[in-house]
This record gives C-alpha cells, structure tokens and sequence, in this order.
C-alpha cells in the first residue's frame, strides 16, 4: 500500500508537471470568457468504467478556482455505466475551460488501470492469488498508476528500485550464482525482500536454498508451475510472470502460485471515454 504522505506528494507533483505544460504562459482560448463568469458542468462517462482519479482531478480544479464546488456523484472505484454523470462542477468559467482537458487526462489514464485491474482480479476471484502490477509504467506516473492498482482490485510489486530486491539473470551471472546473488543482498540491505527470477526447476532448487522471500517463476509450463508449488510449499512464495492474458490467468491461478505479475496493469490500457458538458 502506497504511503499517504507519499501519495499526496506524487499528487501535487503530477498537477504541477500537467499544468504546467498546458497552460505555459496563459489559456488564451478560455480568454475569450467574461473574467468572473460562473459556469455549472459535469464531467460523464461515455462507456462502462472503473473510475479512478477523483483526488488528482480535484486537485487540478481547486488549483485553478480555489473556490470552485465539487460535487462526486460516485465514490473512488465505483463501477459506472454509459452516460453517467461522474461529477457536477460549479465555478469560474475560465478555470472550469483551463482545467477540462487535465484533469480528465487524470481521470482518464487512471480509470483505465483501475478498469482492468478489476476485470482480471474477478477473473481469479475464490484462487486466493494476488495479482500484480510491475514497473511498467508510464514515466512520471509510477505512484498514480500503482494507486489506480489498488483502486482496482490488485496489489502493488515494489514501488521501484530501491524497496526491494529483484535477482534477473544479468545479476545472477553478475554475482556469479543464485545463492552468491541471494546472500550478496542480504548482506547489502538486511531486512529489505528479495525475490529471484528462474527460468528452470534446476533455478527454483537453488533460490529455495538459498532461503529467497519470493521465488519468479519466468514462463513456466502449467506442469511446471505445480511441481515448484509441491516443492516450495512452506518454504517460501512463488510468482508466476511472463505472457500472461485473460485466457491464460485462471489457470495458472489455479495451480497455486501465490502472486502473478502482469506488465498489461499498466502499460497497455486504453484511456476510459470521458467527456464535460456546460449546463
């Protein structure tokens, strides 16, 4: 779970970066509206989504009419259907016209993740598994795109690169074997989780006794995946990853792994259909 204080960070960075390079030096086109207008809008969903990003698209209102009133007419990863209204708008004109484009880009590119998160998280639902999400994220948006995660249904892998360990093949040659890789990292960073890659059962035997907290099984069989389960029972936790999809995740959540990474959380969703409307 993504620390508040961590998460109203990348929340204020993510509007400041947005603005910023939308607005530049002034919104000439809202210019064209009487200064102190006040206008009513809604913001409406043109297809079924799960809607993620209601802090950060406040947050680019409020930043632009601080006195701006928001009225939700949905709470944070409700599911909505076609033509829902999301949200009712009452403020400046200007600001409600400067604001549109950015923080439904939020909304947008959030609900997309959380969209699919839970579509996937249903297709595993009673197996026990978590799913997770990888690195794979569009840069700059690491923090919001693994909140909109959560918001979904599924669960965080480390946040980055400094949180916890992730022993690949390149470090493994590197260090010069599995348990040299393994015991090079706890010395390195005690307390912090280390996770080995393997591609083989040969691999899995050496990061089980090299004692690994998480165990990658990197393209495994079906086969494969359920005697590393057999083996690793009690030991440790197992990760399946690599070419997983919707035809693929019930199985493989089926023979018992404990997690399973998909790299599509985040890097391939379609944005959610939003559009604003003046009353």
């Amino acid at each position: 779970m993504i620390d508040s204080d961590v998460l109203a960070e990348a929340i204020r960075l993510n509007v400041d970066a947005a603005l910023a390079e939308d607005i530049g030096d002034g919104d000439i086109t809202a210019q064209l509206i009487p200064e102190h207008r006040i206008s009513t809008a809604r913001i409406i969903s043109r297809e079924p989504a799960v809607i993620c990003g209601m802090a950060w698209a406040e947050a680019v209102f409020r930043r632009l009419d601080p006195n701006v009133r928001i009225q939700w007419q949905i709470n944070e990863g409700d599911r909505v259907v076609e033509n829902q209204c999301i949200v009712i708008l009452e403020g400046n004109s200007r600001a409600l016209l400067t604001a549109e484009r950015t923080a439904m880009n939020f909304i947008q590119t959030l609900s997309s993740t959380s969209t699919v998160c839970r579509a996937l998280s249903d297709l595993v639902e009673g197996t026990g598994v978590k799913l997770l999400d990888t690195r794979k994220t569009l840069p700059g948006l690491r923090i919001a795109l693994k909140y909109a995660v959560t918001v979904g249904g599924c669960f965080n892998h480390r946040i980055g690169l400094y949180d916890a360990f992730l022993i690949k093949e390149n470090h493994i040659n590197a260090c010069g074997s599995i348990e040299a890789s393994v015991a090079a990292a706890r010395s390195l960073a005690p307390g912090k989780p280390v996770e080995v890659e393997v591609e083989t059962l040969d691999e899995l035997d050496q990061a089980l006794a090299a004692r690994a907290d998480v165990i990658m099984l990197d393209n495994f069989s079906l086969d494969d995946m359920r005697t590393a389960v057999g083996r690793s029972r009690g030991i440790t936790k197992l990760e399946a990853s690599g070419g997983i999809n919707e035809r693929t995740l019930r199985p493989i959540a089926e023979t018992g792994v404990d997690y399973i990474s998909i790299g599509a959380l985040t890097k391939d969703c379609k944005a959610v259909d939003l559009s604003m409307r003046f009353d």
